[in-house]
């Protein structure tokens, strides 16, 4: 099976300092669903792991949460794409939960779901911890340069974090292989 993880904010699409609380906040990046859509085309299961604390720090309830999604995946059809499953970890910074990033609990839960091994599974982040929960996880780290991707890489990098513009030129070397 060909697998890829995918962060959502600043990956997919826009973030904001502020939180996106609201599905009309929720505005997917030039080219992102796009790049999906080829992906999921080309027979590999495309799968979301988002941090989302504004559900615990009250933000957002679970039904605004589930109204992005909405959108993301319809938004996401329209480019004949889809999103295999979206794993979220609804907890705050100070909970301690594991599914946090940069703890991989959230992988974890991903490789039983889908019963596989994360070696060498891409996973597209643009945060450090989206990296370093991916390499925890055996996974191979995959830094965008959108969203935090700029800040993030000047920063101190798993080893073997590859690093692309966004997520279409994620996909253009995925496809490739």
């Amino acid at each position: 099976m060909k697998l890829v993880i995918l962060d959502r904010d600043g990956v997919i699409n826009q973030d904001s300092k502020e939180f996106v609380k609201h599905p009309d906040e929720w505005i997917a990046l030039p080219g992102s669903l796009a790049a999906i859509a080829r992906l999921s085309q080309a027979g590999w299961k495309v799968v979301v792991a988002s941090n989302q604390s504004g559900l615990a720090r009250g933000l957002f309830d679970m039904g605004a949460l589930n109204a992005m999604h909405a959108k993301l995946r319809r938004e996401l059809a329209a480019h004949g794409g889809e999103i295999d499953a979206i794993f979220v970890c609804p907890h705050g910074p100070d909970d301690g939960c594991d599914c946090r990033k940069p703890k991989h609990g959230l992988f974890r839960q991903i490789a039983e779901r889908y019963d596989v091994g994360l070696a060498g599974v891409p996973a597209v982040g643009d945060s450090l911890r989206d990296l370093q929960a991916a390499a925890a996880a055996g996974c191979r780290p995959w830094l965008v340069l959108t969203g935090n991707g700029r800040e993030t890489a000047g920063r101190e990098l798993p080893p073997e974090t590859y690093i692309a513009d966004d997520l279409a030129a994620v996909a253009d070397a995925l496809l490739k292989r």
